[in-house]
């Protein structure tokens, strides 16, 4: 059947408690490279699309995610709500309207949302940011697919490695962001976006079908 509206909603749900229990970690991530404000304004924009979900859930998974992109643009503040909105809008474009989405629909979205975020935020591999966790949970997707992999296998290998990326962070010297101002003393600690795309990621997965 493929992933459905109901099952993309019930993950974003999902998401807005994982992120709230991870509020206090991500603050902490945040203030030791950047300005602290990462678990604060993730908490906020995905409550706020917990609660637009909690009345009629669009018809399609695209929907959801169109949703989720203007929700996240409009109350997430600092860099995370034009990347993450970026991400769910270039994912809402390539599921399109949709009634359910397969694995390797799953995977084509990922590739989309990742191109979006580099795209916005102008930043690689090696810069210290969810780039670092997002490209290879894509690369892990997309190998997942074509071996034949449905929604939940395919979301849980990108999950397993995009918390391999963002433990790859924690040595890197930040070329992006505020982070990169601190230099050579941004290595050696857990860059905030790329923990957040692994949380995202590992929800997702544990709510697929």
């Amino acid at each position: 059947m493929g992933c459905t509206a109901t099952t993309v909603a019930s993950a974003m749900r999902a998401v807005a408690v994982v992120v709230a229990e991870h509020r206090d970690e991500l603050i902490r991530l945040d203030r030791e490279i950047g300005d602290g404000d990462h678990g604060e304004n993730m908490t906020r924009g995905f409550t706020a699309l917990a609660a637009k979900l909690d009345g009629d859930v669009p018809a399609s998974p695209g929907a959801v995610l169109r949703l989720a992109a203007t929700t996240l643009i409009s109350t997430v503040g600092g860099a995370a709500g034009p990347l993450y909105g970026t991400a769910f809008l270039r994912a809402a474009t390539s599921v399109g309207d949709a009634a359910a989405i397969d694995g390797p629909a799953v995977a084509a979205a990922l590739r989309a949302a990742l191109e979006g975020v580099v795209a916005r935020g102008k930043a690689e591999v090696g810069d210290k940011t969810m780039v670092d966790a997002l490209t290879p949970a894509v690369a892990a997707a997309e190998s997942a697919a074509a071996s034949g992999a449905g929604v939940a296998d395919v979301l849980r290998a990108a999950a397993d490695a995009a918390e391999l990326g963002a433990d790859s962070t924690v040595p890197m010297v930040a070329r992006k962001g505020r982070a990169s101002y601190l230099g050579e003393r941004s290595a050696g600690h857990l860059d905030p976006g790329a923990r957040s795309t692994s949380l995202l990621l590992r929800t997702f997965a544990g709510r697929a079908r």
